[in-house]
């Protein structure tokens, strides 16, 4: 039965069945655990024509065609990535940062006063936008935190997201979303017709290849959590397991923070506060999970 055709001078010249598409929507799940609505089958041509053109395979039964008769993990990731958004930007909706700015990070950093270590995560953190924003927030406090160990980890399943983001350039629009200009002459400085986060900052701040849905997380405390806008994507299971994991690592007075449009839907995990015109999560009591 076909799914969707291509259209080219007025002629219809190749029919695209849903088998092909299953295929790689398949793809797209084992590489990075999201699931795609068959409605937007129609991605797929869009978005993996580059693809398509780099490896020579005309079109995308070709390209079904060649992975079924030989399996390429790399080629099979490129897809996952095409098919991912990948959407980000510095202090990427503002009320979670006013959040972190007025309650939850000067309350953390009073809490940690005898340890003075403070460990944050941004989970899924694309080209390293998100986790470059925490530092700058931290760094209002420097004069405070001078002597402290502070760590932020940035993670991306993709390699090439975080190997932009290790770089710490970024282009013009990229600096002009989201970036106070105090925050841009304050913490990145020009480097050609980039902008590149200053050196204090990088050194906060590290990059990690890891899939969240691997099983395989962290295995130190992190005081807090961002994990947004990504979860939207997974099946209830993979939501399920990931938050399990995520209330594993999270200190007992840390945090987590999600997107918007997001919850924690594994009851008696995370409690909700309401706080400065959005939610963050506080881990409920330690509990034994056997998985």
């Amino acid at each position: 039965m076909p799914g969707a055709s291509r259209l080219e001078h007025g002629k219809i010249i190749m029919a695209y069945t849903d088998a092909d598409f299953a295929f790689l929507r398949s793809v797209v799940f084992e590489r990075s655990a999201n699931v795609l609505d068959p409605s937007r089958d129609y991605l797929f041509e869009p978005r993996l024509r580059p693809l398509l053109n780099s490896t020579g395979l005309e079109t995308l039964d070709c390209l079904v065609e060649s992975l079924r008769q030989q399996p390429d993990p790399g080629l099979e990731r490129s897809i996952a990535e095409a098919m991912t958004v990948n959407e980000t930007s510095f202090f990427r909706d503002r009320a979670p940062f006013e959040l972190l700015r007025l309650e939850l990070l000067p309350a953390l950093i009073r809490r940690r006063e005898s340890s003075r270590r403070l460990r944050l995560w941004s989970a899924a953190c694309s080209t390293g936008q998100e986790t470059y924003s925490l530092a700058m927030l931290l760094a209002e406090h420097s004069p405070q935190l001078g002597d402290w160990q502070v760590e932020i980890l940035g993670t991306d399943i993709f390699a090439d997201a975080i190997a932009r983001a290790q770089t710490g350039r970024y282009g013009r629009l990229e600096v002009n979303r989201g970036l106070p200009a105090r925050f841009l002459l304050k913490y990145l400085q020009r480097t050609g017709d980039e902008w590149e986060i200053i050196p204090e900052l990088r050194r906060v701040c590290r990059f990690q290849q890891r899939n969240l849905c691997s099983g395989s997380l962290l295995l130190e405390p992190y005081d807090g959590i961002l994990l947004r806008n990504v979860m939207l994507y997974f099946s209830a299971e993979t939501r399920c397991d990931l938050l399990v994991n995520m209330h594993r690592i999270l200190a007992p007075d840390g945090f987590l923070i999600l997107g918007s449009s997001e919850q924690p839907g594994e009851p008696g995990l995370f409690q909700p506060v309401l706080a400065h015109s959005t939610f963050y999560y506080k881990p409920v009591a330690r509990l034994h999970h056997p998985r």
